[in-house]
C-alpha cells in the first residue's frame, strides 16, 4: 500500500498557500518575515530551502507555529511524539480545504475564541464609539416630585 500523496508539493508551495490564505502579497510577506522578495520568490518556487532561522521568521510573519513550518520543510522527525497541532495550524494544513474554505474557517474559529474570552480579556469598542453610544441613548428622565401648592 503507497503513502498518501502529502498535500503541498515543498515547503515553498505551503509557505505560498499559506501567503494567499492571509491575503498577503509576496513583498509583504518578506517585509514581515524579515527577508528578501527575491529570496522569498525563489523560496516558494523551490529554488532555494530555506534556514530554520527563515522558516521561524516566516512563520512568525504568517501568524503560524514554526513546528509547523518545519514539519513541512521536513525538518522534524515525525517519529518523535509532539504535542497537537492547534486548531488554525491544523486547518492551514488540510490539503482536503480551499483557501476560501481554510479562511472562512479560521475567521470563525477566531471569531468563537474571543466571544469566549473573560470580559476583562475581551477587547470593547474604541472609547469614542462608547462615548457616541452614550450620548446617542438618551438617559430615562426621573419624575420629579413636585410639593402641592396650597390652594
Amino acid at each position: 500500500m503507497s503513502e498518501p500523496t502529502p498535500p503541498f508539493k515543498s515547503v515553498g508551495d505551503f509557505i505560498r498557500t499559506q501567503r494567499e490564505l492571509m491575503s498577503l502579497s509576496m513583498r509583504q510577506l518578506a517585509g514581515l518575515a524579515n527577508v528578501s522578495n527575491p529570496y522569498l520568490s525563489q523560496i516558494e518556487r523551490g529554488v532555494y530551502t530555506p534556514s530554520a532561522q527563515v522558516l521561524k521568521g516566516i512563520a512568525d510573519a504568517l501568524d503560524m507555529s514554526a513546528e509547523t513550518l518545519y514539519r513541512e520543510a521536513g525538518l522534524l522527525d515525525d517519529s518523535v511524539e509532539r504535542p497537537i497541532l492547534s486548531v488554525e495550524d491544523a486547518i492551514r494544513v488540510d490539503g482536503r480545504l480551499t483557501q476560501e474554505a481554510k479562511q472562512a474557517l479560521i475567521q470563525v474559529y477566531r471569531g468563537l475564541v474571543a466571544t469566549n474570552q473573560p470580559s476583562t480579556q475581551r477587547p470593547g469598542p474604541p472609547r469614542t464609539a462608547r462615548r457616541t453610544a452614550a450620548k446617542a441613548t438618551p438617559a430615562k428622565a426621573k419624575p420629579v416630585k413636585t410639593k402641592p401648592t396650597p390652594g
